[in-house]
C-alpha cells in the first residue's frame, strides 16, 4: 500500500493528536510547537529521557522499527513526522497505512544512502562534488582515477557529523579506510576547495505550495556544525542558484514536509550538492528567534495540512552550537551568557554531556550577520573557558 494510502485531504485541528519518531531535540521542538498549537503529541524512541521524551503527554519506549509500538502510534495519532531520517522506511510505511505521514518512507528511503542521494539529485537537475561508487576493493584504483585526490570516503549508510568519513591522500589510504568501515557501500567525493558551506531550507506542503528561509552560511569544525550566520555573505546569484536548486530537488521528488538542502560552493562561485535532511535542520535553529514562523511550527503545518508560515526574517542571526566540550571543566558560566545582549539560549534537557554531542544553542541576533557572528564567537570563548 502507498504512503498516501491514509492521506487526509481536510486540515487537522488542535486538539488532534500528532507524533513524532523520534526523541532528540529536534523532535523536542515539534512537541512544543504542537504542545503551544493545542494538540496532543505523541512521540516514540529507545529512551524514556531523551530531550522530546521529556514533554510530550504520551510516549512509547520502543525501538524505530518495533511493530508493536508503531501500530500503538499509529492508531492513536491522526499524523506522525519524523525527527531524523535513520527511522526505518519500513516503519513509515507500516505507518502510512494507519494515518497522514511526512515525509513519505520514499523519500527517507532516499536520504539514507548517499549513492542514490547522489544519483537522486542528478536525476532532478541538481550537480554533486565529483564522486565515484566503491561497491568492493576493486572498484577503487577506478574509483580514484575518477575523482583524484585528495577524496573523502563517505559511507553510503548512517553517516552525519563527520562520522563515517576519512581524508584520503592516496590509493592506499583510501583501501585502508574502506577496509577499516568492513567494505560496506561507500562514496569516494572529490575534496574540493570551498569558498562557503550553506544550506537551504524550506517547507511543501501537500498542496505543492513552498516556503523557503533565508540561506544560511555555515561553519563545521571537526565535521560538526558550530555556526550558521543569515544573511548569508555570498552573491546574490549564488543564493538565488542554491534557493532554486533546492525547490527542484523539492518539486521532483514530490516532498512533503521541512527538507533541508545542503551545498559547497566553490572558489568560482558554483554551488554543488552535497546532501539533503527530509526533517528541521541543526543549521534552521535560528528560525526559532530570528524569522516570522520557525522550521518546527512548518513541520507542524504541513503534517495538519495548513498553509504554510511566512519565513521573512525578522533580525540577522548568528546560530551557534553548544557541545558537551564547553562542559570539560563543569557547567558553562551562564550567568555572564544570559547577560549579553541578544542572546537566546537554548537547551535540549540532556544528562549527560559528551564531547562533540549537542547540548543546545545560541541565537544571537545583531543589527548585521557580521556583529551577529562576532556575538557568537564571543559567547563561544566565554562558554568554553
Amino acid at each position: 500500500m502507498s504512503d498516501t494510502s491514509s492521506a487526509r485531504t481536510s486540515p487537522l485541528l488542535p486538539g488532534a493528536a500528532v507524533g513524532v519518531v523520534g526523541g532528540g531535540q529536534l523532535g523536542r521542538y515539534f512537541v512544543l510547537e504542537a504542545r503551544r498549537l493545542g494538540f496532543v503529541t505523541w512521540v516514540l524512541d529507545p529512551d524514556a529521557n531523551a530531550p522530546a521524551m521529556q514533554l510530550a503527554e504520551y510516549t512509547i519506549v520502543a525501538n524505530y522499527d518495533d511493530t508493536d509500538a508503531l501500530t500503538k502510534l499509529g492508531t492513536a495519532c491522526e499524523a506522525v513526522t519524523v525527527e531524523f531520517e535513520n527511522v526505518p522506511a519500513q516503519s513509515l510505511e507500516q505507518l502510512s497505512r494507519l494515518c497522514q505521514i511526512a515525509p513519505s518512507a520514499d523519500n527517507i528511503r532516499i536520504a539514507q544512502d548517499r549513492d542514490l542521494e547522489k544519483r537522486t539529485a542528478i536525476q532532478h537537475g541538481l550537480t554533486p562534488v565529483p564522486y565515484a561508487t566503491i561497491v568492493y576493493n576493486g572498484d577503487i584504483a577506478e574509483a580514484v582515477e575518477s575523482v583524484g585526490l585528495p577524496a573523502i570516503l563517505k559511507t553510503a549508510r548512517l553517516g552525519y557529523d563527520g562520522k563515517g568519513q576519512v581524508v584520503c591522500h592516496s590509493v592506499a589510504d583510501v583501501a585502508s579506510a574502506f577496509d577499516a568501515v568492513d567494505g560496506v557501500l561507500c562514496v569516494l567525493e572529490r575534496r574540493i576547495e570551498l569558498q562557503a558551506e550553506i544550506s537551504v531550507i524550506l517547507a511543501r506542503g501537500f498542496d505543492h505550495d513552498v516556503a523557503v528561509f533565508p540561506v544560511a552560511r555555515n561553519v563545521h569544525v571537526k565535521g560538526v556544525l558550530s555556526t550558521s550566520t543569515v544573511p548569508a555573505a555570498l552573491d546574490n546569484a549564488v543564493l538565488d542558484n542554491a534557493e532554486r536548486q533546492a525547490r527542484e530537488l523539492a518539486d521532483g521528488l514530490d516532498y512533503h514536509g521541512v527538507l533541508a538542502v545542503e551545498f559547497f560552493v566553490d572558489e568560482q562561485g558554483n554551488v554543488l550538492f552535497n546532501e539533503m535532511a527530509p526533517r528541521p535542520h541543526n543549521s534552521g535553529h535560528y528560525s526559532l528567534d530570528a524569522t516570522v514562523c520557525s522550521q518546527f511550527e512548518q513541520q507542524l503545518r504541513v503534517l495538519c495540512r495548513w498553509p504554510l508560515g511566512s519565513t521573512a526574517l525578522l533580525s540577522p542571526v548568528c546560530m551557534l552550537n553548544l557541545l558537551g566540550d564547553a562542559w570539560v571543566n563543569g557547567p558553562p558560566d551562564w550567568s555572564a551568557a544570559f547577560s549579553k545582549t541578544g542572546a537566546h539560549i537554548h537547551l535540549y534537557g540532556k544528562a549527560e554531556a559528551r564531547a562533540g554531542r549537542k547540548m543546545g544553542h545560541v541565537n544571537c541576533l545583531d543589527n548585521s550577520a557580521a556583529a551577529a557572528l562576532a556575538s557568537a564567537e564571543t559567547l563561544l570563548g566565554i562558554l568554553s573557558d
